[in-house]
């Protein structure tokens, strides 16, 4: 019968509850060994499998059809049982999904004898048939063996003493087998039965959703069938063992069916997971039988079966696939709802056919087995000689006295004793394994010739043991030593016990014996019958004595000494004679009930006793008694409890409100006091608010600086964009929701548009009284407008408030009509894109690009240019470049050839009417203009509300510019002074009343991306917007050449000043304009993740900041209101947490600095060890920053990740106690040589108490790869400060082990490094904060109130729909600040594409005169001295003297020269003076005379302080005097000295008297990601000429600098942002070093030299990147003059 495949047979169920519940229909069918299930989605999908066997159980049993249990049986196990009998192994298990019958399908129901499954009716059987063999010769013996594996973990359910996990081990011979497993003997059907009930028993089940009493664990029953048959003519037993193997699986499941969470969710994952495993099995089994059929010539398939991959397939494997015969029963569902796990497992069973068994008859296997084991103990023992370890097996046999092949328990135990045994077995390789293999090997012969008796009387001792074990627990059999439960004993006196849930009574029943049974705990020194456990209890508590008398059994209670011990609630200390039903407290919480089936059967008939109560005997009714007999009325005393706590509760409710009037009078009575004496001091207030005001008189510089502040601040529109967004934040949300609701392809946002070059304002976009206000106002307007982006087709509407309000309201009606209206009338509203859909605009055809601006001052010289120009778009973004030339021509000049491209034919008439400019410059005047100044920054950021710094007040000439100034004569730039003089009076090409032609080329258009497909350009001058001169248009495929226009515009115009003034200073606009093609958009919630504005700083933070942990002892302050900003300065904070060390030391803690980046570390601490946490605050030594005192420092927020939730309160917040503070001295590794070290130094240091926090994360060693963080907040006060400022910081931590032994500080840093570095410097983690002291705001002014205004948030009110919206919210304040950036860029391109114009022509000028131009500088200077100006005339306009410059033309001069000089280096005097030279002689010929060369010498002395740029922002009247900066920044070393001495090294800065206080505010820096350059630099040392080797980080804004690479910790930081960076080639001759720069900071001036010339040029490029590039360029062009020299 080799090579017989799987039997398989299905079975369908009846609906159980569930299934019923939810009308469930039935989706299988069954005719003959086919078995039909029906997909209820699609009926007509129906799938077929042919089966050995198709049992249809889902009707009664009256069914024909109705296949029952005996049926099941007669098919399957009566075929396994004569397979059993003919010597086979027999394997029948049964797989479905929870619930499907599979346990009623192999074990039945026990107590109905005709539904009894396919497990006891074959045991049944196989005895029927033992007692039915009628031959001497043949004799039967039976064992069973019961497992679970339950969560891939082995339990033996026969044997009490195995509770914990079996291993499963695997032999050479027997294959995978569980060891320690009981294997009982049997020999009836009852012993069978009863193991396996008390196997049932004790078998893992639970309650899911899908099956009440669902099988958690797969259950194994085994019986080992042997035969022996006896030959008496040769003596000879031969025997047939067949192992017969019934298993119980689990069922397969979905968590989301079963409704699994928690321990059932662990145990459905670990069920699936061998059933998985299973079916991998199966199907490898299946397709290695396909495969072997299909190759039959192939000797071997080879083919990996997954058995060791799961508990259940390894004890399996032989069943399936091996030595086995097996038959498979899948159980089957007949809902539809379990459509999918019934298709799974029909699929299951079908792969399980095709699993082809080599069965062979088990023969004769036990002589077999113990011959070849005997082999194997021979050939480990020849392995043992063969190692050296023979003498010990000779020697443990002599010491033993036993034969040559002891067992190796006796070896291991002997060989003990020899000394040198374990190291010669360490030593010798494999000899454990050997030892062990032979110990296994011999434990399996010693079983194998286990004799029959001895098996019987093993079982027999495992019964009495559980027995014993049940009997101690409380866990009673019944008399007849069967089933296992709580039975009433007919004759023995036994106790009940009694519990406070009704559940748990009664489930412990103690039989009291006969004579004398004792009751104790588990530890007295005799051995106690009944074990009780808890407080009172004593060792020995009482003996209950079993004794017979005249009138029948009697049991006596005898109490030990002081053991509590009480009868119906009387406690007894004499022995005293039990009744049953008596109540009996042990101790005080052990309550039994005593019974005696003789007393009780006798006293039945009888009056019922006194002390044996009618009601119920439960644990109340003995709690009762007992209290009832000591005395106690607990309903008295709890009456006399309550009136006591409400007569208490009247008394404190009487003080608290006397309590209150009291203080209600005492403050009345204060308040009277306080107006009284306000009434005395200030009697006559309001006559004298009445009184005229003192007119104060001003200079006229502080009435323009008054009216250019009136007007700037008259037009500030943060607050009212604020509340415009805030305001209408409802409305543009509802259209966003109606627009998803009706499916229309349309998104609404705020956006703000300022009328600026770049983007001017549509004029549909403001209203008429804005458009009034636009001619009157002096700085650009912005305005709130909604950006409408239609994704149908792909462009992009700006709308105003007042238009989104009027189409909201179309959108309503809409929206309430929209189930009416047929959808394909709603399909042609959304075609139509005219004024029928409220939705959508008509969109141009095409798009405007960008614009572009082309400056005509090249037109004063006259010189061609030839200007490649960006193209801007209205967002600042650069679309592409435009080439255009721009030169003067004759009138009748032709234009070149460009081949193909278009000429235009004839030449433009415009004319320049002095009046119509003059109108457009007043009202343009302040955002357009080609002076080098510009417009200031301020002016086109006003509308962010940002002025400009407080320190720095608008100087004179920016205050004519900004105003427009009232004298035309003044000059307002240094191109202008420069070109006045020569405009009328020297070029005839620009003489007023000229015709003057010049030619426009636009040539090409370059970068703009493929998404405009046909580009044009149009250009005009910048205040004729009525007219334009445009090109043909061009396609554009984004890739190739640049598109070419060689548009050719001449321009001819008669000359007037104001023309003269345009080409002076305004641009020609050129606006790009193309056919957009439709891109998708971004998704509605694109805001979502719109990306920020960046920082101020250079770089984003790396990651967010704590807000401060509250303060626990200080009151809640208001912040009160911060004015302009007094000073700034940059700490360094350090921060160490000590631990106590053995000697008493508190030692810093271990800090892990690998993460790479400053400021950042993980302290490793030791848990359970006294803390204390230091603080030192590091800053440079200043007059207005002084420590005053530590109010308090808290630390919570104690959490295990990151990031925190600032919104939920912490219950952890502790506030640590300060043990000292103060100034001190500066360690010797944080005393790094900048200078000398003038910097202060601060400490506090304060205990820190962990366990306090009452955190699992603080009182537990983290686990491996989790860290904990905790933020620190120290309240610090500071002198003249209205409050206490605040410092932050995040720790970082891991706690190990007391005992643990840490590594020093880690970095990645000096893993690469050498040199060596104490241990100690690197055990802080340092933060970098900014402290701000502000001047307190002025709390009346209206502009103050009007920002204090509290105005109503829209956004956050719910509208209709909503929901839908996918998180999407309306643009606010955040709008406003990414507008600010978006101004800031246009400002900037507006700047650099003035200063391209400037240098453009410049390099032009320089070549006209290196080639030949001189004469015409000569002509224009002797046409100069033909001026007909007299000197008359010189106050009022500038003089044109040949010989003198007069007074304003000296002052304008010097301040171009300064400027320019400042640009590139003040110290860098001859490339400077050459530069200057050149400067002059482009911007003007009169000021190329020695005497202006002289001035420009003599105002380039060289110097370390910045005067020229004070002079020029400020005005010769209002120098200020050297500051520190000034003295510190030179690099004199013998100047360093004498600044720095004059500084204390220590200690605070001394006290000066100051009545003004400031707000104070520490704000937290990030350390910038982005290292700009690292490496060593040398600084010089102070006092001597020696140089100092440091290592510097440059992570701009910020320096760091370490002692050496190693080092971990931050010793000092320079803040690029306020220092001033000095290259001087005159400073390396004056010190006779080379590759030397400056770094001059507020306090300090710094001395760095670098190794080579290069790196000194890296290193100014990393601190200074304009400079260095300034410093490159003068260097080429100086080496290009010599060349040319």
């Amino acid at each position: 019968m080799a090579g017989a495949s799987v039997k398989v047979a299905v079975r369908v169920r009846p609906f159980n509850s569930r299934e019923m519940g939810k009308d469930s229909k039935c989706i299988i069918q069954m005719s003959g060994n086919t078995t039909t299930i029906i997909n209820p989605k699609a009926p007509k999908e129906t799938k077929s499998f042919k089966f050995d066997y198709s049992y249809w159980s889902h009707t009664s049993p009256e069914d024909i059809n109705y296949a029952s249990q005996k049926q099941v049986f007669r098919d399957i196990g009566e075929e396994m049982l004569l397979h059993a009998f003919e010597g086979y192994n027999v394997c029948i298990f049964a797989y479905g999904q929870t619930g499907s019958g599979k346990s009623y399908t192999m074990m039945g129901r026990q107590d109905q004898q005709d539904q009894q499954g396919i497990i006891p009716l074959l045991c049944e059987d196989l005895f029927t048939k033992i007692n039915d063999n009628n031959d001497n010769s043949m004799s039967y013996s039976v064992e069973v063996s019961y497992m679970e594996i339950y969560c891939e973990r082995v339990r033996d359910l026969l044997n009490p003493k195995n509770k914990g996990n079996l291993r499963v081990r695997e032999h050479p011979l027997l294959g995978p087998y569980v060891e320690d497993l009981s294997k009982l003997a049997v020999i009836s059907y009852t012993d069978i039965q009863d193991l396996m009930d008390s196997g049932n028993k004790a078998r893992t089940v639970a309650a899911t959703n899908m099956n009440e009493t669902s099988s958690r664990s797969h259950a194994v029953f085994n019986i080992i069938f042997t035969q022996k048959r006896h030959d008496s003519e040769s003596d000879n037993t031969s025997e047939k063992v067949s192992k017969i193997s019934l298993v119980d699986l689990a069922g397969s499941e979905r968590a989301d069916s079963t409704g699994a969470k928690g321990t059932r969710l662990k145990e459905g994952a670990n069920i699936n997971k061998s059933l998985t495993t299973l079916g991998k099995v199966i199907s490898g089994l299946a397709e290695l039988a396909s495969a072997s059929n299909k190759n039959k010539k192939k000797k071997k398939v080879e083919a990996h079966i997954p058995y060791r991959d799961s508990v259940l397939t390894w004890l399996l494997r032989e069943n399936l696939g091996g030595n086995s015969r097996t038959a498979m029963v899948a159980a089957l569902s007949p809902a539809d709802i379990n459509y999918d796990e019934t298709l799974s497992t029909l699929r299951y069973a079908d792969r399980a056919k095709q699993i082809q068994c080599n069965a062979v008859i088990n023969e004769d296997p036990n002589n077999r087995l113990v011959r070849e084991l005997k082999e194997e103990v021979g050939r480990l023992r020849d392995l043992l000689y063969a190692q050296g370890l023979g003498d010990i097996i000779e020697m443990t046999n002599a010491m033993t006295g036993m034969s040559p092949s002891p067992s190796l328990s006796a070896l291991s135990s002997r060989a003990g004793s020899v000394a040198s045994l374990a190291d010669r077995i360490m030593f010798s390789p494999g000899s454990e394994e050997a030892i062990e293999r032979l110990k296994e090997t011999e434990k399996i012969i010693a079983e194998l010739n286990e004799t029959w008796e001895e098996k019987l009387r093993r079982t027999e001792a495992i019964r009495m043991e559980r027995e014993a074990l049940l009997a101690e627990m409380g866990v009673a059999m019944r008399e007849d030593g069967g089933t296992v439960g709580v039975f009433s004993p007919k004759k023995t006196p036994h106790l009940v016990n009694l519990n406070e849930d009704p559940l748990m009574s009664e489930c412990l029943l103690y039989y009291i014996k006969d004579g004398i049974t004792r009751v104790g705990r588990v530890d007295a020194c005799s051995r106690q019958d009944i074990v009780l456990s808890g407080h009172f209890i004593k060792d020995e508590h009482c003996i209950f004595t079993c004794a017979t008398d005249p009138n029948g059994e009697a049991v006596i209670l005898e109490p030990c000494e002081d053991a509590e011990t009480y009868v119906n609630g009387k406690r007894v200390t004499e022995p005293t004679v039990l009744r049953s039903g008596n109540r009996i407290i042990l101790g005080k919480s052990h309550v039994f009930r005593f019974n005696h089936p003789e007393q009780a059967r006798q006293e039945r008939e009888r009056t019922p006793c006194a002390e044996t109560p009618m009601e119920p005997v439960d644990w109340a009714f003995a709690q009762r008694e007992l209290l009832d007999k000591q005395g106690i009325d607990m309903k008295h005393e709890m009456d006399q409890r309550l009136q006591e706590l409400e007569e208490q509760y009247r008394r404190e409710r009487e003080e608290t409100n006397n309590l209150l009037e009291q203080q209600r009078l005492d403050y009345e009575s204060k308040l009277e006091a306080l107006q009284k004496q306000v009434d005395r001091c200030y009697p006559d207030a309001a006559e004298e608010e009445d009184e005229p005001e003192e007119e104060v008189q001003w200079t006229e510089r502080e009435t323009e600086m008054a009216l250019w502040a009136f007007r700037k601040w008259r037009c500030y529109q943060f607050t009212s964009l604020r509340d415009l967004l805030w305001g209408n934040a409802i409305f543009l949300k509802e259209a966003n929701a109606i627009s998803v609701e009706l499916k229309k392809k349309v998104q609404f946002q705020f956006v703000l548009l300022t009328d600026t070059l770049y983007s001017p304002l549509p004029p549909d976009l403001l209203s008429p009284e804005a458009a009034k206000d636009r001619e009157k106002r002096p700085f650009p307007r912005t305005i709130v407008a909604v950006e409408v982006q239609d994704q149908k087709n792909g462009a992009t509407h700006y709308w105003t408030l007042e238009k989104l309000r009027q189409r909201l309201e179309l959108m309503r009606e809409m929206y309430d009509r929209a189930a009416e209206v047929p959808s394909p009338a709603l399909e042609d509203c959304d075609s139509a894109m005219t004024g029928g859909d409220p939705f959508y605009d008509r969109f141009p055809w095409f798009r405007l690009v960008g614009r572009a601006f082309v400056y005509l001052s090249n037109l004063l010289y006259p010189v061609p240019l030839v200007h490649r120009v960006a193209i801007v778009s209205e967002k600042g973004e650069v679309k592409g470049f435009l080439r255009v030339a721009v030169q003067a021509i004759s009138a009748d000049e032709e234009a070149p050839d460009y081949g193909s491209g278009v000429r235009q034919s004839g030449t433009a008439k415009i004319s320049f009417e002095d009046q119509q400019f003059e109108k457009f410059q007043t009202e343009s005047c302040p955002t357009v203009s080609l002076t080098r100044t510009g417009v200031s920054q301020e002016e086109l950021r006003i509308v962010e509300g940002e002025g400009q710094n407080s320190e720095m007040g608008p100087s004179a000439d920016e205050v004519n510019n900004n105003t427009c100034a009232a004298n035309p004569d003044e000059i307002e730039s240094p191109l202008k002074a420069g070109l006045e003089g020569p405009l009328e009076g020297a070029m005839e090409h620009l003489r007023i009343g000229n015709v003057f032609t010049f030619r426009v080329t636009v040539l090409q258009a370059s970068s703009i991306s493929a998404e405009y497909a046909d580009i044009f350009c149009q250009f005009n001058f910048i205040h004729r917007h009525d007219e334009a001169f445009s090109t043909e248009p061009l396609k554009n495929t984004g890739r190739g050449p640049p598109l070419g226009f060689y548009h050719v515009q001449n321009i001819a115009v008669e000359v007037t000043k104001s023309f003269v003034e345009y080409i002076k200073t305004q641009p020609i606009v050129f606006e790009v304009f193309g056919h957009y093609q439709k891109q998708p958009f971004p998704p509605l919630c694109k805001d979502l993740i719109s990306p920020l504005r960046p920082s101020r700083r250079q770089f984003p933070r790396v990651m967010p900041l704590s807000k401060p942990v509250p303060a626990t002892k200080l009151t809640a302050l208001t912040r009160p209101t911060a004015g302009p900003c007094h000073c700034k300065y940059d700490l360094m904070v350090l921060f160490e947490i000590c631990e106590l060390e053995a000697n008493g030391d508190y030692i810093p803690a271990v800090v892990d600095h690998r993460g790479g980046m400053p400021c950042h570390g993980t302290f490793l601490l030791h848990q359970g060890i006294q803390r204390r946490v230091t603080v030192t605050i590091v800053h440079e030594t200043g007059g207005d920053i002084e420590w005053k005192e530590v109010r308090e420092l808290v630390v919570g927020r104690i959490r295990n990740t990151p990031e925190t939730d600032d919104a939920i309160i912490d219950p952890n917040i502790l506030s640590l106690n300060i043990l000292s503070e103060g100034y001190i001295r500066p360690t010797q590794d944080d005393s790094i040589s900048l200078g000398i070290d003038h910097r202060t130094f601060y400490r506090f240091e304060a205990a820190w108490d962990s366990s306090m926090h009452n955190s699992l994360l603080l009182n537990r060693v983290t686990p491996y790869g989790e860290k904990i963080y905790m933020t620190l907040s120290a309240y610090v006060e500071m002198e003249n400060c209205t409050q206490p400022t605040v410092i932050t910081k995040d720790f970082c931590m891991v706690f190990y082990s007391r005992d643990a032994k840490l590594p020093a500080s880690r970095s990645i840093r000096n893993l690469f490094s050498s040199g060596s570095l104490r241990a100690s410097e690197g055990n802080r983690v340092t933060g970098v904060y900014e402290v701000s002291l502000c001047h307190l705001a002025d709390a009346g002014s209206p502009g103050m109130q009007r920002r204090r205004r509290r105005v109503l948030d829209t956004s956050v009110a719910y509208v209709r729909g909503e929901e839908n919206l996918a998180g999407w919210r309306p643009r606010s304040d955040s709008l406003i600040l990414d507008h600010q950036w978006e101004l800031e860029k246009l400002s900037l391109l507006q700047e650099v594409e003035k200063t391209r114009h400037y240098l453009l022509l410049r390099e032009k000028l320089e070549s006209t005169l290196l080639l030949g131009q001189e004469s015409l500088l000569s002509c224009g200077s002797e046409e100069l001295c033909d001026s007909p100006f007299s000197s008359s005339e010189a106050g009022q306009g500038p003089s044109l003297g040949p010989d003198i410059p007069n007074e304003r033309q000296r002052e304008l001069a010097a301040k171009c020269l300064r400027l320019l000089t400042h640009s590139f280096n003040r110290d860098y005097s001859h490339v400077c003076v050459s530069a200057s030279e050149s400067k002059l002689s482009e911007m003007s010929v009169t000021l190329l005379r020695d005497s202006t060369s002289g001035l420009a010498l003599s105002t380039m002395t060289p110097s370390s302080t910045c005067p020229s740029l004070s002079e020029s922002r400020y005005g010769k009247t209002e120098l200020r005097p050297p500051t520190p900066r000034s003295r510190a920044a030179s690099p004199d070393p013998n100047a360093l000295q004498e600044g720095e001495v004059k500084k204390s090294p220590t200690g605070p800065p001394e006290p000066r008297p100051r009545s003004r206080l400031f707000v104070p505010d520490i704000q937290e820096i990030r350390v910038s990601p982005i290292v700009s350059k690292k490496g060593y630099l040398h600084f010089l040392e102070p006092h001597t000429n020696g140089w100092v080797k440091r290592y510097v980080v440059v992570r701009r804004p910020y320096v760091y600098i370490y002692n050496t690479e190693r080092d971990t910790v931050e010793r000092a930081i320079l803040n690029l942002s306020s220092a001033q960076v000095e290259y001087s080639e005159d400073q390396q001759a004056m010190l006779k070093t080379p590759n030397t720069f400056a770094v001059c900071t507020e306090h300090r001036g710094i001395l760095l030299q670098a190794i080579n010339d290069k790196e000194m040029h890296d290193w100014l490029y990393a601190f200074n990147p304009l400079l260095a590039g300034s410093i490159r360029s003068k260097l080429s062009r100086r080496r290009a003059g010599q060349m040319r020299i």
